[in-house]
């Protein structure tokens, strides 16, 4: 008998360039045998270079988007991306609510320029009611400064600052170090009542790193989907992006997309 296909939900804005956001996790999605069902917070126009517009989508239309695909097909596990604002944030909190699979939320707040991408009303609405339904939040360091405020320069301070998370809120967090300059990049993974795990890798030379948050998460969600345990989710999902990352096409003037499609093995 095969194995059953995994379900999983994409709650985030689209990227028109196809490097980020739900066209990412789509590809990612695909590529590790899940299905990939979709609720767009946000049609932007970008590429590698930056983001020229965004329009958001009301609040009620993503909660009814979700409440489409999970009433009907079903889900096994729920990746959270770009949710923009306050209202959009409120309304997936709603239709999550009752909501009995795991969620990975990618707090998506600070671009690598450093710039924010949502308002301090919807930093504090993000907080508030998405956190405490969250399994797996991903912050990368910026974010994790600003919702710690700290500064963490270490992996050991990076775990201690994400287990400030993770006591409060009751979930595991994996704080990405891939915003330091060192020549190798840590990511830690903790949790309430758990040991910290470190990983690393070398870092890849390349500007194409488009949407790297957005693979990780939603590998996360499909390998968990899969029904692999947590930590081993998070290895074999930091593989693929690594994977991808090696197999970009080198598109693009500025920062490129990955390689989704050349990742065939995860070993």
């Amino acid at each position: 008998m095969s194995k059953p296909l995994p379900r999983i939900l994409s709650i985030a804005g689209s990227d028109s360039s196809g490097g980020a956001g739900i066209q990412a996790d789509i590809k990612t999605i695909s590529m590790l045998g899940g299905y990939a069902m979709t609720a767009i917070t946000a049609a932007t126009a970008q590429n590698s270079i930056g983001v020229q517009a965004i329009t958001p989508l009301s609040g009620e239309f993503v909660a009814t988007q979700i409440r489409s695909c999970i009433d009907d097909i079903g889900v096994d596990a729920i990746k959270i991306g770009m949710l923009h604002d306050a209202d959009i944030i409120a309304h997936t909190a709603k239709a999550l609510a009752d909501v009995d699979a795991p969620i990975v939320l990618d707090p998506v707040m600070i671009a690598t320029s450093g710039a924010a991408l949502i308002d301090q009303t919807a930093i504090a609405a993000m907080r508030d009611q998405l956190f405490p339904l969250a399994t797996l939040l991903t912050p990368n360091l910026p974010e994790l400064e600003l919702l710690t405020d700290t500064q963490p320069r270490t992996a050991e301070a990076m775990g201690e600052a994400a287990m400030t998370l993770a006591d409060k809120f009751d979930c595991h967090v994996l704080a990405k170090g891939g915003h330091t300059q060192d020549k190798r990049i840590f990511d830690v993974l903790v949790g309430p009542a758990s040991r910290a795990v470190s990983f690393d890798h070398a870092r890849i030379d390349t500007p194409h790193t488009h949407g790297t948050g957005c693979t990780l998460s939603s590998a996360i969600a499909t390998l968990i989907g899969h029904g692999q345990p947590l930590e081993h989710a998070v290895r074999l999902g930091r593989r693929f992006v690594v994977s991808a990352i090696e197999a970009a096409p080198g598109f693009g003037a500025g920062n490129g997309p990955l390689g989704h499609q050349a990742v065939r093995s995860l070993k």
